[in-house]
């Protein structure tokens, strides 16, 4: 299937394959464009428009819905509230329009949001804070009764950068 999509599309479709538990925003040009389910997802939950656009030679029209680049914060916020992970993919090359060589503008996840990630916007109150808090037994201990184990804890701010 990967042979009849455009290099764009398969680029996503790699980048989904790595994330399939997120909802994809994928960087081009200046929109976060979101395919196929996330799309229909982002669409609900932004009240978006979706539309559809061909993909490569017997994809037939992939559903669509994007949001422009400069207003992500507000709709990231709006996605990990109603409890969605995100991976924000960017363009990390200079595209050929702006002076980059030709070909396909290189992408990478870049971050990936959670409820329990958040690190900044709408979702925290000013000067608010978002605790992030794991515990493990200790090796030596592992299978011992919770009462009789050691356990290690870690937390950290993720706000504080």
């Amino acid at each position: 299937m990967l042979a009849t999509v455009t290099p764009a599309r398969r680029q996503y479709l790699e980048l989904k394959a790595q994330h399939p538990e997120a909802v994809l925003l994928f960087r081009m040009g200046d929109f976060y464009e979101t395919f196929d389910g996330d799309a229909e997802l982002a669409a609900g939950v932004l009240g978006i428009a979706l539309t559809s656009r061909p993909m490569g030679k017997g994809e037939g029209r992939i559903p669509l819905a994007g949001i422009p680049y400069h207003q992500l914060d507000r709709y990231l916020d709006q996605l990990v509230a109603a409890g969605h992970r995100v991976a924000i993919v960017d363009q990390v090359s200079t595209p050929p329009s702006q002076g980059g060589p030709a070909g396909l503008v290189e992408r990478r996840v870049v971050r990936v949001v959670t409820p329990g990630t958040v690190d900044a916007g709408a979702l925290l109150a000013d000067g608010g804070h978002n605790w992030l808090v794991a515990a493990a037994p200790a090796a030596d201990t592992a299978g011992a009764a919770p009462e009789d184990a050691r356990w290690g804890l870690s937390a950290c701010d993720v706000t504080t950068g």
